[in-house]
């Protein structure tokens, strides 16, 4: 068991942003609005070979006690308390830009009343030129200062060095307990608000670890919540109902929505919480479809059924599963967080989902499947072609994904695709998990390419017979005989009596007659 370290103080002191400092990641969502973390957080922070757990809480406020707003405070105050309670070492956080505030004083009374080892962390002090002043109004309190900046990082490893100081002593020498529990699921909750995901989470777990109200956006981080079941230990992530992208306007319900929807992905698998008595609306259709694309495993859980008269429950499964059609692999439960009813069923659910989603198939047994599919169904002719499947491999667990070696994968279109789905599920037992077929032209066998040897038919003589011809003339006339006079086969250039006429030009004019005496 590790020392629990909790971070307890007044809201929007930087409680959060030092949490995300400690273990070095960004887990809690930090904010300038106050009152964002509501329910506990947990990491874990290694310092010097030293690992202890690190609890996270909303700010305290001790009047809610007595008059709430709208239970949300007050909750808040009972889930700081109960971190309070569970701790070994508590981290009393307040603001030195502020300084000591009645708020701080009424929190520092509940903290000391606790007996367990106390350090007064000053947040929010830049530098060390800043430190002394920061600090003075808190040396009343008398309570060991660690004068730190979440922001920057100032002050933060002497922080943790002293952290490991303390909890040294804490963790228990000696060899590991060999009956630890066995890694189990990491089970996301995704859904709209106020569908019922912290309360099946706190039904599950048997444990009222989250807050639960009417008022819908309760849940504003995604919070992990671990806890052992029947020998394994279970990993339940509760996040913030994910409404339209049109109807989110703060920044901060904004980033709430990001954290979900990532959680989700990390998850093993997820299940999608819906309101029974407002049916499957528009946003559950757009989640559906954001799982099915992202090769999510998942499965519905249709919540609240405690409510629906007995008379109706048959026409309500009609509905879900008639509105379900778009991912018929998709399994649906009907449960009830308030009464427990189906609640049994849901980790045995998750772990055959989850079973399916690690299968590895022989090629052999694959190529038996691809040949029994296209032979039931022959794939279709595109322009005059039809595909044509060499073989088949698992590429890839996690979801399964298998590959498709075809002659031109462009002639398999989607629904040829979604039949070869369809039948390698009941071919391969592959109920439930998400599955991935990609379809790649082969480089094997290739069909062998045409080459024209003829030209085409073109109308009169062809362009070698007139080449020939032509040859033919040219050589005729360099061999034929001239005529006397003339050129080689010309006309002759003078005539009988005649002057003498140019080459190739006009006959000379006749000479006169010569007189006599």
């Amino acid at each position: 068991m590790l020392p629990i370290i909790a971070l307890l103080g007044r809201p929007n002191v930087g409680k959060s942003s030092l949490f995300n400092r400690l273990i070095r990641k960004n887990q809690a969502i930090t904010h300038d609005m106050p009152g964002v973390t509501r329910d506990r957080i947990y990491g874990e922070m290694v310092e010097d070979d030293v690992r202890v757990a690190v609890v996270d809480t909303g700010g305290m406020l001790p009047d809610s006690v007595e008059g709430d707003n709208g239970g949300i405070d007050r909750s808040v105050f009972e889930q700081a308390t109960e971190a309070l309670e569970e701790a070994d070492i508590l981290l009393f956080v307040v603001d030195g830009r502020e300084g000591i505030t009645g708020l701080d004083e009424s929190v520092s009374e509940k903290v000391r009343a606790s007996g367990k080892p106390i350090l007064l962390v000053v947040n929010k002090i830049d530098g060390p030129e800043q430190e002394a002043k920061a600090t003075a109004d808190f040396h009343g309190l008398g309570l060991e200062i660690a004068p730190v900046s979440a922001a920057h990082g100032f002050g933060l490893n002497t922080l943790r060095a002293r952290i490991a100081e303390l909890a040294r002593p804490l963790i228990e020498q000696g060899p590991e307990d060999e009956d630890a529990p066995e890694r189990g699921l990491k089970i996301c909750m995704l859904g709209r608000p106020n569908a019922g995901k912290s309360s099946m989470v706190n039904a599950l777990v048997g444990q009222g670890r989250q807050i639960v109200s009417d008022v819908a956006g309760t849940t504003r981080d995604s919070v992990q919540i671990t806890y052992d079941i029947g020998g394994k230990r279970y990993v339940f992530v509760d996040t913030a109902g994910v409404r339209r992208k049109a109807n989110i306007h703060d920044s901060l319900e904004k980033l709430s929505v990001y954290r979900a929807l990532a959680s989700s992905k990390r998850a093993d698998v997820t299940i999608l919480v819906l309101d029974a008595l407002e049916g499957l609306s528009r946003q559950d259709k757009r989640l559906i479809d954001y799982l099915a694309l992202q090769r999510t495993p998942f499965f519905v859980a249709v919540n609240k059924i405690d409510l629906v008269p007995k008379e109706h429950l048959k026409a309500l499964r009609e509905t879900y599963e008639e509105a379900l059609r778009i991912a018929p692999y998709v399994p649906t439960l009907y449960v009830s967080a308030l009464t427990g009813a189906g609640l049994q069923k849901v980790l045995s659910l998750a772990e055959d989902i989850r079973r399916e989603c690690t299968i590895r198939i022989g090629t052999g047994a694959l190529n038996r499947a691809m040949t029994e599919a296209t032979t039931r169904h022959m794939p279709p002719v595109i322009n005059r072609r039809r595909a044509k499947f060499y073989y088949m491999t698992q590429a890839d667990e996690d979801p399964p994904t298998f590959v498709f070696f075809v002659n031109d994968a462009e002639l398999v279109k989607p629904a040829y695709a979604r039949y070869l789905e369809s039948q390698l599920r009941k071919l391969l037992g592959i109920r439930m998990a998400p599955l991935s077929a990609v379809f790649r032209s082969s480089h094997e066998k290739k069909e062998p390419e045409r080459v024209l040897k003829t030209r085409a038919p073109r109308l009169g003589k062809s362009r070698q017979a007139m080449d020939a011809k032509t040859a033919a003339g040219k050589k005729h006339w360099v061999d034929s005989p001239g005529k006397p006079g003339g050129k080689p086969g010309g006309k002759p250039t003078d005539k009988p009596g005649g002057k003498p006429g140019k080459p190739g030009g006009k006959p000379g004019k006749p000479a006169a007659p010569r007189k006599k005496g």
